[in-house]
């Protein structure tokens, strides 16, 4: 097995039920759960029995995201698999700043909170939302958004899947026009245009927050969204910087690659970076830890290799 990187899933993989098995198989996951109810009572109980609904709201989405993400990579540092470098997916990249360290466990969950109320609130400011373009060339995107304005492609997640911003009211447009363009436009069941200038408040409000947080330089490098690069130092304006910042994920996955990294382990709910790392990197080894039973499954493949 060669060098491995974790992957921390973002919002979007969300599901009832979540981490509630690896809570039940692993003290280290269970503590993550502990913590986040010690903060913010509930949370637990909305990942394992939360509705759909509920989920999807975001300043519940991404609290229990982030806990699932811990747990996942808590429960295999607890099982002797270590990573050589870790990366996340927009929410995820907290989780991955708690796991190296560069956050308590308290203050990484504490600002993930926050994180979720203000762009909870800068997305019903601005009634922004997202479209994923599909088929099309990250330049042909780019085009495509510049057409029907208000646009802005901000995740370019593998090749041929780039997804946009723009405005509520501008959604089934974009999707039409990239239709028109030869590819596939799908709206998409987010509460808001992430990762562009539509977040320009949620990023001024948790600068403030990052400014008196303690953090340190992470102890495992963090593979950073807005740059594809890891973080240099305590950078306390990358979270920041990064909700205005599109998310260059085929880029980290290729630096990665580039760097030595041959194994990738998505930690969290879904398999969307699974998805993303076959597309990218079809020769990579690819795992996952969502609960118990991939937990095993990844420890034994890992240990075994």
């Amino acid at each position: 097995m060669g060098k491995i990187a974790f992957l921390f899933s973002g919002q979007g993989s969300q599901y009832s039920g979540m981490g509630k098995s690896l809570r039940e198989a692993s003290p280290a996951a269970a503590a993550v759960f502990a913590c986040a109810d010690s903060i913010r009572p509930g949370t637990s109980s909305q990942c394992f029995e939360g509705t759909a609904e509920e989920l999807a709201v975001t300043i519940n989405t991404q609290p229990c995201l982030y806990c699932v993400d811990l747990a996942a990579a808590e429960a295999l540092r607890e099982a002797g698999v270590f990573p050589d470098a870790v990366a996340g997916f927009s929410l995820g990249e907290v989780a991955a700043l708690t796991f190296s360290d560069a956050f308590s466990p308290k203050d990484g969950f504490s600002l993930v909170v926050k994180r979720a109320e203000l762009m909870n609130a800068a997305s019903e400011a601005s009634q922004s939302g997202m479209v994923a373009l599909l088929k099309l060339t990250p330049e042909k995107a780019a085009e495509v958004c510049r057409e029907v304005g208000d646009s802005y492609p901000i995740n370019f997640n593998c090749p041929g899947q780039t997804v946009a911003a723009t405005l509520r009211v501008k959604k089934e447009a974009l999707a039409a026009a990239a239709k028109a363009a030869g590819g596939r436009g799908i709206p998409l069941a987010v509460s808001g245009g992430f990762h562009s200038p539509f977040m320009q408040s949620a990023a001024d409000g948790l600068r403030e927050v990052l400014q008196s947080l303690p953090m340190s330089a992470p102890a495992i490098p963090v593979y950073a969204n807005a740059t594809a690069s890891p973080y240099e130092g305590a950078d306390r304006e990358m979270p920041a910087r990064q909700l205005v910042s599109p998310v260059y994920w085929q880029k980290t996955l290729e630096r990665l690659w580039a760097d030595g990294f041959t194994a990738f382990v998505e930690v969290g709910a879904g398999k969307t970076l699974s998805g993303f790392v076959k597309k990218t990197l079809p020769e990579a080894f690819i795992a996952n830890v969502e609960d118990a039973q991939s937990l095993q499954k990844t420890i034994e493949a890992i240990k075994g290799g």
